[in-house]
C-alpha cells in the first residue's frame, strides 16, 4: 500500500441524537467534537439523527423524522396520507 494516502482508521462514538443512545466502533470519519467515555478515554464525536436504536424497522414503532421540511412539503403535495391506528 502507498503510505500517506488512507484515511485515519480509528475508533469513534457515534451517538444518536434522537434515541439518547451511542455506541464505538471504528470508522474514518471527520470530527470536530470529542467525548469521554465509559473507559475514560476521549474519542471523536459524530452524531446521527437515526441508527439502530431509533429506526422503525429495528425498533418496531413509526417515527418521522423531519429534515428541513420534507414531510411538510410531501404533505402539501400529496395530502396527508398518515395511516391511523384501528
Amino acid at each position: 500500500m502507498k503510505s500517506d494516502i488512507h484515511p485515519d482508521y480509528r475508533l469513534v462514538v457515534f451517538q444518536d441524537t434522537s434515541a439518547a443512545s451511542s455506541f464505538v466502533t471504528r470508522s474514518t470519519i471527520e470530527t470536530s467534537e470529542t467525548i469521554e467515555w465509559e473507559d475514560g478515554n476521549t474519542y471523536p464525536l459524530a452524531k446521527v439523527e437515526i441508527s439502530s436504536a431509533s429506526h422503525p424497522f429495528f425498533t418496531g414503532q413509526m417515527k418521522i423524522v423531519d429534515t428541513a421540511g420534507r414531510v411538510e412539503r410531501f404533505e402539501r403535495r400529496y395530502g396527508n396520507r398518515r395511516r391511523k391506528n384501528s
